[in-house]
């Protein structure tokens, strides 16, 4: 007699994974809480850590990941030098507000 083939849906897939590399369980002990075979997870946390594979089922690639971190680098190259600016614009303001201090 051949056991049944169990499937699991992608979301359970995901949270055993997180449950692997974000909260750091073990394979052995995470496997038993969910009660699904170690070999199961091991080939799980194995797809998700190769790269150019999403981080786990429904997530993001590695590439996905840098891409959206060097325009976030750039957002905030951008912001600080705006904010430079305001800084500097509102400093001469003041100081031409005060008395005695105009050119």
């Amino acid at each position: 007699m051949s056991k049944a083939r169990q499937t699991y849906g992608e979301e359970f897939q995901a949270e055993a994974v997180r449950l692997v590399l974000e909260q750091g369980l073990t394979l052995q002990s995470a496997a038993q809480r969910l009660g699904i075979p170690k070999g199961t997870l091991t080939n799980w946390v194995s797809k998700a850590k190769a790269p150019g594979t999403a981080a786990a089922p429904g997530g993001v690639t590695v590439a996905e990941l840098a891409a959206e971190n060097a325009r976030l680098r750039k957002e905030l190259a951008e912001a600080r030098l705006e904010r430079d600016i305001v800084k500097k614009a509102a400093a001469y303001f003041a100081r031409e507000s005060l008395p005695g201090t105009r050119s």
